[in-house]
C-alpha cells in the first residue's frame, strides 16, 4: 500500500447531527457526522453508523431513521447526551424535546434547525460501520440558523463563551494552570474556567478536583484525563 498521511482526511468537511430511530416502542438517538445527500430525484440520504451502537440496531430492524441538523450554538452537554452515553443505560429522548415523525421514529427538535426523515432502501457493510441509504419521506425547517460543523465542535471544546455567566476575564491569571483532556470524549478541563455544571468554580487546578468528579460531557472519571500537550 502506498504511503498514506491520515491528516489528508482532516480537511474533509463534516456536520454534527442527531440520528434517531425506534424499535418495539423504544426510542433512541446518537450523534453522527457522516450524513450526506446522495440523490436529488427522488431525494435520498446516506448515514454511516457504528455497528455496536443501539441506534444502528434499531435502524437495522425498523428500517427507518430521522436526522436532526444541529444549530451552531448547541451546547457540549447536549452533544454529550447523544454522543457519549449509551441508550442501553440512559433514556436520552426523555431529556429533550422531540416529536414522533411520519415513520414512527422520533425527531429531535431541541437545538435543531431542520430535520429529515427516511426509509431505508439499501445498506452497505463497511467493516466497523454500516452505511444506510434512505429515501426521504419527510422533513422540514425548524428555525433559521447556522448548522454546527464538526470542526467548530472541536474548536469550542473546553472553552466558555464570553456571553456565559462563568466567563470572568478579571480572574484570568498571568500564569496559566495546566489543562487536562478527557481521553474518552476530548473535553478539556480548563482551571481558568472550572466546571460550572459540576459546581467547580474558576481557579481550581485539576489535581484539586474531588475524587468523585466526572467529565460533564461523558461522565468519565478523573483517571481518564491526561495533561494537554
Amino acid at each position: 500500500m502506498a504511503e498514506f498521511d491520515k491528516k489528508a482526511l482532516y480537511s474533509i468537511s463534516y456536520g454534527v447531527y442527531v440520528v434517531t430511530s425506534y424499535y418495539e416502542g423504544r426510542l433512541n438517538g446518537q450523534i453522527a457526522n457522516a450524513v450526506i445527500q446522495v440523490t436529488a430525484e427522488p431525494p435520498k440520504v446516506a448515514i454511516a453508523l457504528n455497528k455496536s451502537n443501539l441506534t444502528h440496531s434499531f435502524i437495522e430492524k425498523s428500517r427507518v431513521f430521522a436526522v436532526s441538523v444541529l444549530d451552531a450554538a448547541t451546547t457540549l452537554e447536549f452533544i454529550g447526551l447523544f454522543g457519549f452515553k449509551s441508550g442501553r443505560e440512559v433514556d436520552k429522548l426523555s431529556q429533550v424535546k422531540y416529536k414522533i415523525g411520519v415513520t414512527g421514529a422520533p425527531v429531535v427538535l431541541e437545538n435543531a434547525i431542520s430535520y429529515i426523515e427516511a426509509k431505508v432502501e439499501k445498506e452497505m457493510d463497511v467493516g466497523t460501520h454500516t452505511i444506510f441509504v434512505g429515501e426521504v419521506v419527510g422533513g422540514g425547517v425548524l428555525k433559521e440558523g447556522e448548522a454546527l460543523t464538526y470542526a467548530e465542535y472541536h474548536r469550542r471544546k473546553g472553552r466558555a463563551p464570553k456571553a456565559a455567566p462563568t466567563y470572568r476575564p478579571e480572574e484570568q491569571k498571568a500564569k496559566k494552570m495546566g489543562r487536562y483532556v478527557c481521553g474518552i470524549c476530548g473535553w478539556i478541563y480548563d482551571p481558568e474556567v472550572g466546571d460550572p455544571q459540576g459546581n467547580i468554580p474558576p481557579g481550581v487546578p485539576f489535581e484539586k478536583l474531588p475524587d468523585d468528579w466526572t467529565c460533564p460531557v461523558c461522565n468519565a472519571s478523573k483517571d481518564q484525563f491526561s495533561p494537554e500537550k
